[in-house]
This record gives C-alpha cells, sequence and structure tokens, in this order.
C-alpha cells in the first residue's frame, strides 16, 4: 500500500519546523525555489540532492486513440523532465551490497 502523498501546506510546515522559519518565511522559499526552477529549466537548473531539471523535445509520432484504434498523428513538443540524482535515488532505493 503507497504512503499518503504529502499536500502543499504540509510540506510547507515540515520545512519551517525543520529549518526554524514561520511558515509564511518557508511557503516564500518554497515558492522562491519553484520559481527558480521554472524560470531556469530550458538553461537545466540542478536541486542539490534532488536531481536536475530541464526540456527537450519529442519528435512527431504516430499513435493510436485508445477508444477507437484509429491511427493518429502526435505532433512534436517540447517538454520538461527531470533526471533523478543519484543522492536521492540512494535515499529512496538503497544500493545492495
Amino acid at each position: 500500500m503507497a504512503a499518503k502523498q504529502k499536500t502543499k501546506g504540509e510540506i510547507i510546515a515540515k520545512i519551517a519546523d525543520d529549518a526554524g522559519l514561520t511558515k509564511v518565511q518557508a511557503k516564500a522559499a518554497l515558492e522562491s525555489l519553484v520559481t527558480q526552477v521554472a524560470k531556469n529549466a530550458k538553461a537545466g537548473f540542478t536541486i542539490p540532492g534532488v536531481g536536475k531539471v530541464s526540456t527537450t523535445v519529442r519528435k512527431a509520432r504516430d499513435g493510436r486513440n485508445p477508444i477507437t484504434g484509429e491511427k493518429i498523428r502526435i505532433a512534436r513538443k517540447s517538454v520538461v523532465k527531470i533526471k533523478v540524482g543519484k543522492a536521492l535515488q540512494d535515499a529512496v532505493y538503497p544500493p545492495k551490497k
């Protein structure tokens, strides 16, 4: 059974508690990080201990409508991707010895 996802309020409360900040200050810090990621994703933005956020272009490709089975053309598009860092990967799934 999967763990319940944390809400934004719960994340802010935990940041405030861990860093000794008020919830208002923790909310401002979290929003600042999100803004920095959004503004700098095209150039590549690394969040230490988490991973790297970047953008890429997906090529146009053929697909199928799952309801009708009809072939469709999926257009080329730009997407944001996140490459998980080794520190986070190892924290979530410790390497086997």
